[in-house]
C-alpha cells in the first residue's frame, strides 16, 4: 500500500484519516489474509492490526 500511494499515507498520517483513506486497500488486504491463515486465527490473533500499526501508520496505534 505504502510503495503505491506514498503521497496518500503522508497525508493520511498527517490529517488523521489514514483509515479512511485506506479502507478499501485494508478491506482487501484483510481478506486475502483471511484466505491465506483461516478466518479462525485471523479473528483469533492481532497479527494483522499489528501489521498496519507497525508499517501503514509508521508505528502509531491507529488499527
Amino acid at each position: 500500500m505504502i510503495a503505491y500511494h506514498p503521497g496518500k499515507r503522508e497525508d493520511g498520517l498527517r490529517n488523521g484519516t489514514l483509515k479512511q483513506l485506506f479502507r478499501e486497500e485494508i478491506k482487501k488486504s484483510y481478506e486475502e489474509y483471511v484466505e491465506q491463515i483461516g478466518r479462525e486465527f485471523a479473528e483469533a490473533t492481532t497479527h494483522f492490526q499489528d501489521a498496519l500499526n507497525d508499517v501503514l501508520s509508521g508505528g502509531k496505534k491507529l488499527f
